[in-house]
């Protein structure tokens, strides 16, 4: 596939990388010695250097009882007719009485074709090695999200409030799970290196996981949920990437999730804006800034401008934020404000003759079915 390069200030770029590294070695050996001392350190249980929880894969295990209980799940409208339940699809309907299958059709079919030899030649027919790489780059963000988002998902679980509520964060708990297996297989099969956890990422997603209560809505559901979202949504109509169009449906009805519950649970006024809540968003928030420095490169391989991607991506977190709640340290307008300002800044400090641009205006989601949507889930055509 052929891609318009756009030409990315490669002083920046090494600038970048090199900050990010120190970045990360301050980080991470900050969190090693806080945990050798007994006073926290890093929370979740994984190893993203070997893009695996602790422990190792155990592909084995996970063959024997995930993807066993997958083809096992029973679904309410076959089992109890009487029921109001209304949750098998055609193809589900078919490979239930087939096989017990509890993946659809389409994601069946494409998980096989993942693992085929025929689909490792689509990919290196398709793109180059620098443009393989990128992809790599870029699905990792979301590869290991994935892993944080099975975490958190978890443990919010215990913290919202009804049979409905629990019931629905127990299909986000199934589906990150799905998630990060089917991604981690895809990833593999373009047989590039798959980087680590970048420094920025790291800080917002152990952020998420160590947050308390409904705040992990906030890191979860609405700020890496949304990231997921968008990259799932430029990327879904790319040779090869086609089940991408699955992982945005599922990531759509997860970024609809705060804004369902806090209907009927709404969060007060003082949740919504005391300043340590105001604070910890916008910090939980910030590092994502230098993370579309660090990936500039990346997404200019593959003819994105990263600062449209980020501009349209901060109007859908933003628009969601404040309208389920979940306030920052500025009116909503003067934060976005503040993200164009910042973004323009820097690309006038790295691009040529570069002009000011309204980057919250640009969209970056490909696809009609995509867009719909995301219109309903972040009140796009409002924001």
């Amino acid at each position: 596939m052929k891609f318009s390069k756009i030409e990315v200030n490669q002083d920046a770029a090494r600038i970048n990388r090199e900050i990010e590294g120190y970045v990360n070695f301050v980080v991470r050996n900050w969190d090693n010695l806080l945990e050798t001392v007994g006073l926290g350190g890093r929370k979740a249980d994984y190893d993203d250097e070997n893009y695996e929880f602790l422990g190792g894969a155990n592909d084995e295990l996970r063959k024997k009882h995930y993807d066993k209980s997958l083809r096992l799940l029973w679904k309410a409208e076959r089992h109890a007719s009487w029921s109001t339940f209304d949750d098998c699809t055609k193809d589900e309907e078919m490979l239930l009485k087939m096989a017990g299958q509890s993946l659809s059709a389409p994601e069946k079919r494409e998980f096989e074709r993942m693992q085929s030899a025929e689909f490792k030649e689509l990919l290196n027919r398709e793109y180059t090695p620098a443009q393989k790489q990128a992809l790599v780059n870029i699905l990792s963000l979301i590869g290991h999200g994935e892993a944080y988002a099975w975490l958190v998902s978890n443990e919010v679980l215990r913290d919202v409030q009804s049979t409905g509520a629990k019931a629905a964060l127990t299909m986000q708990v199934m589906e990150e799970a799905k998630h990060f297996v089917v991604l981690r297989e895809l990833i593999q099969a373009f047989e590039m290196p798959i980087p680590r956890l970048p420094a920025y990422e790291y800080i917002i997603l152990e952020s998420t996981l160590k947050a308390k209560g409904l705040e992990k809505f906030f890191g979860m559901n609405v700020l890496v949920e949304s990231i997921a979202l968008s990259i799932f949504g430029a990327l879904s109509k790319f040779p090869g990437l086609e089940i991408l169009e699955m992982f945005h449906l599922d990531e759509s009805r997860h970024c609809a999730l705060p804004t369902n519950y806090l209907k009927t649970k709404p969060l007060t006024w003082w949740e919504s804006n005391n300043p340590a809540a105001l604070l910890k968003r916008f910090f939980m928030v910030l590092p994502a800034i230098p993370l579309a420095f660090k990936m500039e490169p990346d997404f200019a391989e593959l003819g994105i401008d990263v600062f449209d991607f980020g501009g349209s991506l901060v109007r859908k977190i933003m628009s969601l934020a404040y309208r389920v709640g979940f306030h920052l340290p500025l009116p909503q307008e003067n934060m976005k404000q503040l993200i164009n300002f910042l973004f323009n800044a820097y690309c006038s400090a790295t691009r040529k003759d570069h002009e000011f641009q309204k980057f919250l205006d640009k969209e970056s989601t490909m696809g009609e079915k995509e867009l719909a949507v995301e219109r309903e889930i972040f009140q796009a055509q409002s924001a």
